[in-house]
C-alpha cells in the first residue's frame, strides 16, 4: 500500500510539471485581460533545446550527498542588491492575432527559445510597450507558462487587433495669408489629411499618403516602409514628395524691388516648387526600445523670390532674406535619428519616455547647393500621479548651422500653439507670433535656433474598448524662443533688458482622444489660432 501511495503522488507530481495548460501564468505584463478571441495559436517558435548545464543552484537545494542539484530547476541568480527567477525559454506563443502575422508579432519579441530568461528583465515590459507603439494592437499581454519541462517556460503574446487605417494628422481651419502681391488677405481656408494603413495585409508594411492644400499652395506625400525589410532585422523606409508652396516676409513697411507695384507692400511673397524623396533603414540599438534610423533625400528646388526687399526690424530698414536659392538649385541631405520610446501607450501614455536626436547634414560634395548641418534633441516624461492624473514635461532644442533652405529653418509657428503649424512643411499664416513678453519674438519668423519648455496636466474622463479607447483632458503651459544669431550679438533696436531676448509664453487647454482611427486633440489655442481642428499627429 506504502508503495502504491508513492508511485500516485509521484503521478501527481509528474502530470502537474508536464501539463502546464491547465495551471494558470507564472507572471503577467499588462494591466488589463484581452477579450477572448476564437484564433489559431501560433505554436512554440523553435522546439526546445537540451538542457543546458546548470551553472548554479538554489539556497535550498539538498548538495550534502554529493550528488548535484537537478538541472532542471530554476535557478536562483544572485547579483549585488537583486535576486532573479531564470527559467529558460521553451518557446513563444502567439495569441489572438485574427489577421498579423505571427512573425510580424515575433519580430519585435528580443527573445528566443533557449534564452535563459529573467522574470525581472525590463525588456519584458518594454516588449510589450514596442508592440502597442506599432499601432497594430489595441492591448497586449505577456506571460509566462510553464513548459514541457520542469525549469522551462513559454512566453505567451496574447495580442488584441485594432483598425490598422489611421488618421496621422488633420488640417482644416482659417489662416491670415496674402495676396501675390503682397497686400495682406483677413482670412483663407486650408485643409488637410494623413492617413495610413500600418499593416497591410498583415505583413506589418506600412503604406501612407497626405495631401495639404491652402489658396496657392499644394503639398502631397507618399511612403512605404517594411519593419522586416527582406526578413531581415533591418526597416527600410522610402518617400516621395512635392510642394508647390508660397512664403510670406516682412514685418513693417515693406518694400519689393517689382517695377509693377509702385507703393509700399504688406508682405515679400516668395514662391518655390519642390520635388524629391527619400530612402533609408533602422535597426534596433541594445534594447527593443531603442531605434536608430538612416536617411537619404534628393530634392530639387525651384524658386522665385523678389530681385530685393527691406522690411523694418526694430527701428531699422534691412534686407529680407528669403532663405532659398534663385532659379533651380539641389538639396542632399543624409541624417541619422535615435529614438528611445518607453511609453506604455503610443497615445495617451501615463508613463514613460520619447528621447529624439537628429543629425542632418548637407552633402555639398554630391552638388548639394544649401551647406548646412541640423541637430534636434527632444526629450519628453510623463509620470503617473497617485490620483491617476498624468504629468508630462517636455524640452524641445534645435540648432542649424549654415545656409539651409527656408524650409528646414526652426518656424515660430511650430513652437507656440496659437498659430498653424506647418503642415506637409507648407506655411499658411503670415502673422507673427503672439507677443505676451512684449520681446523681439515678433520680428522672427524662421531661426537658426530653437528652444521649448513645456508642461502638460492630463486628467482621463473615458476609457473604451470600442471605437473610442480613452478621453482625457488637458492643460499645458510653457515658454519657446526661436532665433538667429544675430538676434544675440545684434538685438534689434528699440527693446531694453530682457526684452530684447526673442522668447515667448505659450499655452493650451482642452480634450484628447484615442480612438480607432487615430489620435486628436481639440484645444481652446485651436479657436485662439483661427485653427477648429489641430492633430497630435506632428
Amino acid at each position: 500500500m506504502l508503495v502504491r501511495t508513492i508511485a500516485l503522488l509521484a503521478t501527481i507530481a509528474f502530470v502537474a510539471w508536464s501539463a502546464p495548460s491547465f495551471a494558470g501564468p507564472l507572471k503577467t505584463w499588462g494591466d488589463d485581460t484581452p477579450d477572448p478571441a476564437p484564433t489559431e495559436t501560433s505554436p512554440p517558435s523553435v522546439p526546445p533545446p537540451p538542457p543546458p548545464p546548470s551553472s548554479a543552484t538554489s539556497d535550498s537545494a539538498d548538495t550534502s550527498n554529493g550528488e548535484e542539484a537537478s538541472e532542471s530547476a530554476p535557478s536562483i541568480v544572485r547579483a549585488p542588491g537583486k535576486v532573479g527567477l531564470r527559467y529558460t525559454l521553451e518557446g513563444i506563443e502567439v495569441r489572438g492575432n485574427t489577421s498579423t502575422l505571427a512573425r510580424v508579432v515575433l519580430r519585435f519579441v528580443p527573445f528566443r527559445a533557449g534564452d535563459s530568461l529573467d522574470v525581472d528583465d525590463k525588456e519584458l515590459l518594454l516588449t510589450r510597450f514596442r508592440l502597442l507603439g506599432t499601432g497594430y494592437f489595441r492591448d497586449v499581454q505577456l506571460s509566462l507558462r510553464r513548459g514541457t519541462k520542469r525549469g522551462y517556460v513559454v512566453l505567451v503574446v496574447n495580442v488584441v487587433e485594432r483598425n490598422t487605417i489611421v488618421v496621422n494628422d488633420l488640417w482644416l481651419g482659417l489662416s491670415a495669408d496674402a495676396e501675390p502681391d503682397g497686400k495682406a488677405r483677413p482670412l483663407t481656408a486650408y485643409g488637410g489629411l494623413d492617413v495610413s494603413e500600418l499593416n497591410l495585409a498583415g505583413t506589418g508594411v506600412a503604406l501612407g499618403g497626405a495631401i495639404a492644400l491652402a489658396d496657392g499652395q499644394l503639398a502631397l506625400r507618399s511612403r512605404i516602409s517594411d519593419p522586416q525589410f527582406l526578413k531581415s532585422s533591418w526597416s527600410a523606409e522610402a518617400q516621395l514628395l512635392y510642394n508647390n508652396a508660397k512664403d510670406f516676409f516682412g514685418n513693417r513697411d515693406v518694400l519689393v524691388d517689382d517695377p509693377t507695384q509702385t507703393t509700399s507692400q504688406d508682405f515679400a511673397v516668395v514662391s518655390y516648387r519642390r520635388f524629391g524623396g527619400l530612402v533609408g533603414a533602422g535597426h534596433e540599438v541594445g534594447s527593443v526600445a531603442t531605434r536608430v534610423f538612416f536617411d537619404y533625400r534628393l530634392e530639387k528646388i525651384d524658386a522665385t523670390i523678389p530681385l530685393a526687399a527691406s522690411h523694418k526690424r526694430g527701428l531699422d530698414v534691412e534686407p529680407i532674406d528669403f532663405y532659398l536659392i534663385p532659379g533651380s538649385s539641389v538639396l542632399s541631405t543624409i541624417s541619422a535619428t535615435l529614438v528611445h520610446d518607453t511609453r506604455d501607450e503610443p497615445f495617451l501614455p501615463k508613463r514613460g519616455w520619447y528621447l529624439l536626436g537628429l543629425a542632418e547634414a548637407s552633402l555639398t560634395p554630391l552638388g548639394s547647393n544649401y551647406p548646412y548641418t541640423k541637430l534636434v534633441l527632444r526629450g519628453s516624461r510623463w509620470i503617473p500621479l497617485p490620483w491617476d492624473h498624468v504629468l508630462r514635461i517636455e524640452g524641445i532644442f534645435g540648432s542649424v548651422f549654415g545656409q539651409a533652405p527656408l524650409f528646414e529653418k526652426f518656424y515660430v509657428g511650430d513652437y507656440t500653439d496659437l498659430r498653424p503649424h506647418r503642415a506637409l512643411d507648407l506655411a499658411f499664416d503670415r502673422r507673427a507670433a503672439p507677443n505676451f513678453f512684449d520681446t523681439s519674438i515678433v520680428e522672427v519668423r524662421y531661426g537658426d535656433y530653437a528652444a521649448r519648455l513645456n508642461t502638460e496636466y492630463r486628467i482621463p474622463l473615458y476609457r473604451g474598448r470600442k471605437s473610442i479607447y480613452g478621453v482625457d483632458l488637458f492643460g499645458s503651459v510653457g515658454v519657446y524662443s526661436v532665433a538667429n544669431a544675430r538676434d544675440f550679438t545684434q538685438p534689434a533696436r528699440g527693446y531694453a533688458g530682457l526684452s530684447k531676448l526673442p522668447i515667448d509664453l505659450t499655452f493650451n487647454f482642452g480634450m484628447r482622444a484615442d480612438t480607432a482611427v487615430g489620435g486628436f486633440a481639440i484645444g481652446l489655442s485651436n479657436l485662439i489660432g483661427f485653427i477648429p481642428i489641430r492633430s497630435e499627429g506632428q
